[in-house]
């Protein structure tokens, strides 16, 4: 089977499988004891906090820990209301359902929402969200990679503008952490949302990066972990893991970034270059290094995806969060294009376990299953196959 669906989620690296096993065995305390077994999970907890922190150049005690991107988002938008320093917020049209689906609750809380369109290839224009800004408005928040497409935000221009207007800049980086070098101070964002599935590390965990100084109120709590801003027994062996893979992305981020623009750059020319009627959406220059999105015209992406996978190749149309929920892709309706360019969308991620060789196999393999689903497909005459 040829993996090609990493936005989706990542396998676990063995190296951070092996730094999670003893706290699945025999250093199972709980943090909050103040015995050995407490004190072990609570240390090794403390280096997670360290090892995260590095990868985006924050200091350990800016980051609250949390089971991954849905909750940081969450924690970004109901922390910053409930500081109550505003009624209005800003976002783009192209996030993620975790950021959405909260702007849907704030709204019937009377909050007002912005939502800022992006161009054809996914980006937002920086003087939109500048002029929509006013008194009451309390957090911008513009994800740094669009996950179905790929396309990175011009984050340091926008965290600009909303420092000049004294207002906290939000991102959700679920996409970008690990595939750029990511650096919170010098693009200066205050709060930003990490996953760590996607990174090659365990699922059910993640982070959320509060720049200190800036004042945010906790939505869940107990009994006070995370310095009273995410209460609950910690998830010590993910935590862990995520930890590791934080130091693995950060050590190996020159290399890994090769490999996967290799990859990257590879698919995208022999698809281009080999199969017809086919657009490359996403920006050209500003994209991860390891998302390649098509629209192959005619073509059912559903269908595409299911003869792909009886062909031994995992992929998407998407966000996989979404995936059960039969609706358009809003990302690619914001970006203005037809129902029969959404409809016929491929997403293929690589990711570091990917080679050469899977990518002539896929698309080999994609060649053919296209020719054969436009053989009978009731737009072969409007593009003329």
């Amino acid at each position: 089977m040829i993996y090609l669906d990493n936005a989706a989620s990542t396998p676990v690296n063995a190296e951070v499988l092996e730094e999670m096993i003893p706290f699945l065995q025999d250093q199972f305390g709980n943090p909050s004891s103040i015995h050995k077994y407490g004190r072990s999970a609570l240390r090794a907890i403390q280096n997670a906090r360290k090892q995260i922190a590095y990868l985006i150049n924050a200091e350990p005690k800016e980051i609250l820990i949390t089971s991954g991107g849905t909750e940081s988002n969450n924690t970004a938008l109901f922390g910053m209301a409930h500081a109550k320093k505003g009624n209005h917020m800003i976002i783009s049209s192209i996030e993620h359902d975790a950021i959405l689906e909260p702007c849907k609750i704030l709204e019937k809380d009377g909050f007002d929402i912005t939502y800022i369109p992006v161009n054809n290839t996914g980006l937002v224009n920086p003087k939109d969200i500048e002029n929509s800004i006013s008194a009451e408005t309390c957090l911008v928040s513009i994800m740094f990679a669009n996950n179905e497409v790929g396309t990175i935000q011009p984050i340091q221009e926008i965290s600009e503008i909303c420092h000049q207007k004294n207002i906290v800049f939000h991102s959700d980086a679920v996409q970008a952490i690990g595939k750029i070098d990511l650096d919170v101070k010098k693009l200066g964002i205050d709060l930003l949302t990490m996953s760590s599935h996607k990174i090659n590390g365990p699922k059910g965990v993640g982070a959320f990066y509060i720049r200190n100084g800036i004042e945010i109120q906790p939505y869940i709590y107990g009994g006070g972990q995370e310095h009273g801003m995410r209460s609950g027994t910690e998830n010590v062996a993910s935590i862990v893991g995520f930890g590791k893979a934080c130091e693995l992305a950060k050590e190996n981020m020159q290399k890994n970034i090769s490999h996967l623009q290799n990859l990257q750059s590879m698919l995208i020319t022999k698809v281009m270059k080999e199969i017809p009627h086919v657009i490359l959406n996403g920006n050209q220059e500003q994209r991860i290094p390891n998302n390649a999105h098509f629209t192959f015209l005619g073509v059912n992406g559903e269908d595409l995806i299911i003869k792909l996978d009886e062909n031994g190749i995992a992929a998407s149309t998407g966000s996989a969060c979404s995936v059960h929920v039969q609706k358009e892709s809003h990302v690619l309706k914001a970006m203005g294009f037809s129902h029969d360019q959404i409809t016929g969308s491929l997403r293929l991620t690589v990711g570091l376990l990917n080679t050469n060789l899977e990518i002539e196999k896929t698309v080999n393999i994609l060649k053919i299953v296209v020719k054969e689903l436009r053989a009978f497909s009731p737009l072969k005459d409007k593009y003329g196959f």
